[in-house]
């Protein structure tokens, strides 16, 4: 299960880069904020089909209100993000782009991880992670040479 994990999550990789791409191409005909606009509207469309057309959710909706309120921020950041793709991969391109989000996920997942925020399980920091985080810098440093 741990490598299926793994795979879907590459592929969650590689859909951010095309959605990001695709998204930069609509940015240049429709507007940044626009684009950002569009890109909720087909997402909630398509997921109200997929939960109540083809009925494909396995939650309850109904318990909504037992959740704590800053766990709906994710809606919120999730607008953040797309116009912050757009507006990066425009500028910098999209290898440049992806590597920043990267970088900027794997620092952030680190500390989320160490403190166990969120309800999450609490993973500590340890020194093969801080090796890690400093070839992933390394690496970063190389993909951003031109």
């Amino acid at each position: 299960m741990f490598l299926i994990a793994l795979l879907i999550a590459f592929i969650a990789g590689m859909a951010m880069a095309v959605q990001g791409s695709l998204n930069t191409g609509l940015s240049k005909i429709v507007g940044l904020l626009e684009a950002t606009f569009i890109v909720h509207i087909i997402g909630a469309a398509a997921l109200v089909i997929l939960l109540f057309l083809f009925r494909l959710g396995q939650g309850n909706l109904s318990k909504v209100p037992q959740a704590p309120w800053y766990l709906y921020l994710g809606g919120l950041i999730s607008v953040v993000i797309i116009y912050a793709v757009v507006a990066s991969i425009s500028r910098v391109g999209v290898a440049s782009a992806t590597t920043a989000i990267i970088v900027g996920q794997v620092g952030t997942a680190i500390l989320i991880d160490h403190l166990g925020l969120f309800g999450l399980e609490r993973i500590p920091f340890s020194w093969l992670k801080a090796v890690g985080v400093i070839l992933l810098a390394i690496g970063t440093k190389f993909m951003l040479m031109r």
